[in-house]
Formats: structure tokens, sequence, C-alpha cells
């Protein structure tokens, strides 16, 4: 009866031994799975996952991953695709309208300097306001265009803020000068430099000017601190602090004052925080003040 007893202990022993050691492979081809599985997500590659374990069970559970990952990849190539086929796309839209409506500006405004009656001006008038909508909706699929291209990567660069902001703010003097508005511009001159995409940092000085060309009913201020703030600020009597707080939504547009920031400054705040920024936006007597740092 020892006798058995004793056979029945070593047996045991000996498959819990088997079991411990089974426990331990599994677990490290656990741990392969795991690390193999964060590698390939994070990473652009086609690599599956491999384990050391011949354990039938984790083989398929991997043939299970690999699978599921095969079909993810097909899924986002189709994705980049069709993403990269939709860019082109409203970018030709985006260009082929922009031609005959600037035709279309140049005729209206022959028009205004004819001598017309008051039925013909009203005409030119009505021409002249669905004209500005058709270029509103234009520069809307633009910017469309340029949203879809925000997951790219970041290649930032050494940057002088100070030399890029002048240089867009003299490349939109003759659209302050059309609008009649006068920009009190402060500029330290400090030189201030950020590791920065000097392209995304264009885009996001281009969209807060001409939100502020666009939409503005006065003066506007661009500054530059010596602490690498900027603020740009315009008279926005149409605003009030409950709608600020929404004017970087994608797509929100306010219900008294119709599209009032579109895209572009949902954008402008996307790229500024792909490079690590902050922007806000506050309403203080009747003027938006637009604030980014980097």
């Amino acid at each position: 009866m020892n006798i058995s007893l004793l056979i029945i202990v070593i047996v045991l022993f000996f498959i819990c031994i088997a079991n411990i050691i089974k426990l331990y492979f599994m677990k490290k081809s656990i741990k392969e799975i795991e690390s193999t599985y964060k590698y390939v997500l994070n990473t652009d590659t086609n690599n599956i996952i491999t384990i050391t374990s011949n354990d039938r069970d984790i083989k398929k559970l991997t043939n299970c991953i690999n699978k599921q990952l095969k079909e993810l990849r097909n899924q986002k190539l189709q994705y980049e695709n069709g993403n990269q086929e939709l860019k082109i796309l409203i970018t030709d839209i985006s260009h082929d309208l922009r031609t005959p409506l600037t035709a279309i500006n140049c005729y209206v405004e022959t028009l205004e300097e004819e001598k017309l009656n008051e039925k013909q001006k009203e005409c030119v008038e009505i021409i002249k306001t669905k004209t500005k909508e058709l270029t509103y909706l234009t520069e809307q699929l633009r910017d469309l265009s340029i949203g879809i291209e925000l997951e790219k990567k970041v290649k930032k660069e050494n940057c002088c803020i100070n030399d890029i902001l002048e240089e867009i703010l003299a490349s939109y003097y003759d659209s302050f000068k059309t609008k009649n508005i006068v920009p009190n511009i402060n500029i330290c001159e400090k030189k201030i430099y950020r590791n920065i995409d000097k392209d995304m940092l264009i885009r996001i000085f281009e969209n807060l000017i001409s939100n502020i060309i666009k939409y503005s009913d006065g003066n506007c201020s661009i500054t530059l601190n010596e602490d690498g703030k900027m603020s740009f600020s315009n008279k926005a009597s149409k605003l009030d602090v409950i709608t600020v707080k929404r004017i970087f939504d994608r797509y929100y547009t306010l219900e008294n004052m119709k599209k009032y920031s579109g895209l572009g400054l949902s954008i402008a705040k996307q790229l500024v925080e792909l490079n690590g920024g902050t922007i806000t936006a506050k309403y203080l007597k009747n003027e938006l003040y637009i604030e980014l740092m980097f």
C-alpha cells in the first residue's frame, strides 16, 4: 500500500513538473506574441508573429492573430489608397472650380464699373454674393483635402518663427488692403527658434490670418512675444463666449454668422498639436483672441 502510494506521489510529482514546464513555455510564448504584436502594429512592416513553442493551442492562437493582422494590413492599405484618391479628386475639383470663379469675379468687377439701373445692380449683387459662397465652398474643399493628410509624419527642423511669420504677413498685404484692414503687428526683435515642421507652421499662420481677413469686422492685431507666445486678435462683434468655445470644432458654424470658421481653424489646431504646441481661443470685449505657443 505504501509502495502504491509512493508511486502515485512520484507520478503526480512528475505531472506537476511537466505542467509547470508547459506553463512556463506557454507564458514565454504569450510574451513573444505580445512583444511581436506590438512591434508589428507600431511599425510599417509585413512581418508576422512567430513563436518558439510547439504547443498546438498556442500555434492555433498565433495563426489566428496572423490572419487578423493580414486583414488589418489590407484594410489599412485600402484606407490609405482611398484617402489618396479622395484627396486627388477633391484637389482637382477645387482647382477646376477656382478657375471659372476667378473669371466670374473679374466680370462682376467690370460690370460694377458700368452704369447700371437698380434692377441690374441688384442682379450683379446677387451674382457677387453667390460667387463668394461658391468661393468659400471651394476653399472648404481645399481644407478638406489638407485635413485628410493630417496624419502624415511631422518633419521637424529648427525654424525661426519671426522670419516665417513676417513672410506670411507680407504675402497677405494685398488681402489686408482689399478688406480695408490695418493690422497692428508687433513682432519681437529677439529671434525665436522652435523645432517644428516648417510647412505645417506656414499652414497654421495662413489659416489664422485668412480667418481674420474673411471674418473680421474691424482691424486686427498680431503679436509675437519674446517667450514665443503668439496672439492673433480681431474684432468679431457677432461672436460670444459660448460659441468661441466651439470655434475649433471641425464642422461647427455659427447660426448668426454663417460659415464662420469652417475647417481652417480646426486644421490649425490639429497642426499645432501635432507639433507639440497649444492653441486657445477667448472672447473679450467683442474681440476674438487666438493664442498659440510651441
